[in-house]
């Protein structure tokens, strides 16, 4: 699967849109591609914090953060041998709102490459409604001091 890349504007401080972004224990209440999501780590959320996600088309898989810089970058990366990638978010603060650019890739290894145009169509779908109900989530949500 190519890289897919999607670039959104929230209308929410970088800091706020970061912190819900790394808060995947709690992606089931706004992501709908989310079904369950359980954090491991016992640390805050930061580079290497691992969360279990099953996730709609998917299923059960082992995430880490990766790319981790505060209010900046982060990355959510599949620890699995079935498929390797991840979705970069890229974030850029003007103080009043956020400019979030997504990449979103997934590389089936194994016998599971046969599944790449199949997981191309769903990646674009799950990409497209997950920047959905992130700006929907942030910008309705009462912000935080």
């Amino acid at each position: 699967m190519p890289m897919l890349k999607f670039t959104q504007v929230i209308h929410r401080p970088v800091e706020e849109v970061f912190r819900t972004v790394c808060d995947v224990a709690n992606f089931p209440k706004w992501n709908p591609t989310i079904v369950s999501a359980r954090k491991l780590s016992q640390e805050d959320p930061g580079e290497g914090s691992r969360f279990e996600m099953q996730i709609k088309g998917f299923g059960k898989t082992l995430q880490e953060l990766q790319e981790f810089r505060k209010n900046k970058t982060v990355r959510l990366v599949p620890q699995n041998a079935a498929v390797e990638g991840g979705h970069r978010f890229i974030f850029t603060g003007d103080g009043r709102q956020t400019q979030v650019d997504h990449e979103l890739e997934m590389r089936p290894k194994g016998f599971l490459k046969i599944f790449s145009p199949l997981m191309g169509i769903m990646g674009k779908k799950n990409l497209r409604l997950t920047a959905e109900a992130l700006q929907k989530y942030v910008e309705s949500s009462v912000p935080q001091s």
